[in-house]
C-alpha cells in the first residue's frame, strides 16, 4: 500500500469520525500564584467541526483512493 492510500483512508476515517462526533472537548488546566499559595483550574474548551470539513474529507479521500495516480515511465 502506497502512502497516497494510505493518506485517502486516513481521511475518509476522520472525515467519517468529524461527521459522527462534530466537535471534541479537552481540558485547559490554569495555574495562578497567591504569594505561597498556588491555585489551578481547569477549563472546559470545545472545538465544533464544521459539517462540511467532514464531507470536504470525506470526498477528497474518495477521491484520491479511487482515481488512478498518473506515473511517469522510468527511463
Amino acid at each position: 500500500m502506497d502512502g497516497l492510500k494510505i493518506v485517502a483512508i486516513v481521511l475518509i476515517v476522520l472525515g467519517i469520525l468529524g461527521l459522527g462526533y462534530g466537535g471534541f472537548t479537552y481540558n485547559r488546566p490554569h495555574t495562578t500564584e497567591l504569594g505561597p499559595i498556588t491555585v489551578t483550574t481547569n477549563e472546559k474548551e470545545t472545538v465544533n467541526i464544521p459539517l462540511w470539513a467532514g464531507v470536504a474529507a470525506v470526498v477528497v479521500g474518495g477521491a484520491l483512493l479511487l482515481t488512478p495516480v498518473l506515473r511517469r515511465p522510468r527511463s
